[in-house]
């Protein structure tokens, strides 16, 4: 039984901890506050474990990290670097600024030729970085329902590894994984955020996924 770390106890992670369990999985979900995850813990099961961002690192045999952007790089630091050392992590956070969106269209306190995922892999060079998670609301990250198609989620990074474990994970809860090359593409990738949020934020309209065709 694959042994899986969440870091961030939210939402993105108690909604892909909760999938992991239902598929198997050991999982233990890192927060600084662990009584904030008792009622979570007493009803997911005996496979259910908390701890702290360092406990969780430890344990993980594959690491999520599903926290604020602006709080990712203290999240890692607090795990411990070698503790996350030649780990896969799959890096679900978005670089959201805390202003306010414009006409629905987030801030990101990145640039267009930085991600947030490069900086952390630049940070923590000894570990395998891949983006996922991060294109679509967390509604939809176990077993997305679009009728008879599969939503596309598109990852990076630069661990050949890394990348399979994770297109196994995303096989698993139901998606099309696109890989999309080095950790380079995560400039691209990170802003699809921006664009899947956008007709929530006028329109109230949240139930959507990206799809890549092919001809």
């Amino acid at each position: 039984m694959k042994k899986i770390g969440i870091l961030g106890s939210g939402i993105v992670g108690q909604t892909l901890a909760n999938g992991f369990l239902k598929n198997g999985y050991q999982v233990m979900v890192g927060t600084r506050t662990l009584s904030k995850l008792d009622k979570w813990k007493s009803q997911a099961g005996e496979n259910a474990l908390i701890g702290t961002f360092e406990d969780t690192a430890k344990f993980g045999e594959i690491i999520i990290l599903a926290i604020k952007g602006t709080a990712a790089k203290n999240s890692l630091t607090l795990a411990g670097e070698n503790n996350l050392n030649g780990k896969t992590i799959i890096d679900a956070t978005n670089p959201i600024a805390d202003s306010e969106p414009e006409n629905g269209v987030l801030r990101f306190f990145t640039t267009y030729d930085k991600s947030l995922m490069e900086d952390l892999q630049k940070s923590f060079p000894k570990a395998n970085f891949v983006k996922a998670f991060s294109c679509v609301g967390s509604n939809f990250f176990v077993n997305p329902d679009f009728g008879n198609q599969k939503p596309t989620m598109f990852i990076c990074g630069n661990n050949e590894k890394a990348k399979i474990e994770t297109i196994e994970i995303l096989n698993l809860f139901g998606w099309e994984a696109e890989d999309m090359g080095n950790t380079e593409a995560a400039r691209a990738i990170e802003p699809l955020c921006m664009l899947w949020c956008i007709p929530g934020f006028l329109k109230n309209k949240w139930n959507h996924a990206f799809k890549l065709l092919r001809n």
